[in-house]
């Protein structure tokens, strides 16, 4: 379990990827029943550090406050022409070689990349960087396409909202759908988006016809997921052929029908798992996997363990309405 969270920054910080660390791991909501952890801010100098906003913030924690965290974060690195310091450095490298997490927000992936915690791994960044990042470090395998990547133990993510996806999907995999879900909810964001979805999709503001109609679907699909769903089904609800369909969807939400309707059957099925007494073979059924085996093997390839191991993992104790979390 995820007890002791740091994030470091450097002679600036970026203001609002911090903030998005700070308010996800940083803030004490244990009177709703989620997560505390012990938060906070490092860098090598401590005092006040100037960030991207034009403000300056007060930093009490040099980096040896590393070496005492479960999660190390890296919420941006505006300096990305600036030689890194080798302590900072150093203490990354020790961090994940006694077996802390590590997660970066956008630019936040050049720290971890100039320490070799990449090197043969896949990484992401902000799209405007990834260019830069494939020829500084060849040895990272840059993926261009996508919100964030976990290889092993490290998790780097695209611009500032796919760190809040980044963050909750930790948030998830520690504590739960249900905690993450409500988490999302306290802030109002989406309480999921896949890793593997697109940092930015093709049509940035469709057509108000086209959204209003897709939104429309997304709701009714949502609502019968225990159905057979496919392309030309739905395109035919749209009234669209099944091409067209394929192509508004993915335009609209930056990922395939089947990427999406597979994400939100498991969305589903965590929910049963963590919520309810169903045995696999039901809650099967309603996501619309069919079968319980069908349902093992999407739920393992996804989420690396059985629907029963994580049911026992994270089920929720409705007394105190806290979730389980890892032990």
């Amino acid at each position: 379990m995820i007890g002791d969270v740091v994030a470091v920054v450097g002679d600036r910080a970026a203001a609002f990827e911090l903030g998005i660390v700070s308010h996800i791991f940083g803030l004490d909501r244990s009177d709703d029943g989620l997560p505390a952890h012990d938060f906070a801010v490092c860098t090598l100098r401590p005092g006040r550090v100037p960030t991207t906003s034009g403000f300056s913030i007060a930093v009490e924690h040099g980096v040896e406050r590393i070496a005492t965290s479960d999660l190390v974060t890296v919420p941006a690195w505006p300096q990305l022409d600036a030689p890194v310091p080798p302590q900072v450095l150093e203490a990354l490298r020790h961090a994940v070689a006694r077996g802390a997490q590590v997660l970066s927000v956008c630019s936040g992936t050049f720290l971890l990349a100039a320490a070799g915690l990449l090197d043969g791994r896949r990484a992401a960044t902000h799209w405007q960087f990834t260019d830069l990042l494939a020829e500084r470090f060849p040895l990272v395998d840059v993926d261009r396409d996508v919100l964030y990547v976990e290889d092993g133990p490290i998790l780097t993510s695209a611009g500032a909202a796919a760190g809040i996806d980044a963050c909750l999907h930790v948030v998830r995999r520690e504590y739960g759908a249900a905690t993450a879900n409500a988490l999302a909810r306290r802030m109002v964001v989406p309480a999921h988006r896949s890793g593997g979805q697109a940092q930015f999709v093709e049509t940035p503001v469709p057509a108000p016809r086209t959204t209003y109609e897709l939104s429309d679907l997304i709701d009714w699909i949502q609502g019968h997921l225990d159905q057979p769903l496919t392309v030309p089904a739905l395109a035919a609800r749209a009234a669209m052929s099944p091409r067209t369909f394929a192509r508004r969807f993915k335009a609209v939400t930056g990922t395939t029908p089947h990427r999406w309707l597979l994400d939100q059957r498991l969305h589903f099925v965590e929910k049963l798992l963590e919520t309810t007494d169903l045995p696999i073979e039901a809650v099967a059924a309603r996501a619309g996997f069919g079968s319980a085996a069908t349902l093992r093997h999407h739920f393992t390839a996804r989420r690396g363990v059985g629907p029963a191991t994580h049911r026992h993992t994270f089920r929720t104790e409705h007394q105190g309405g806290r979730a389980g979390a890892r032990r």
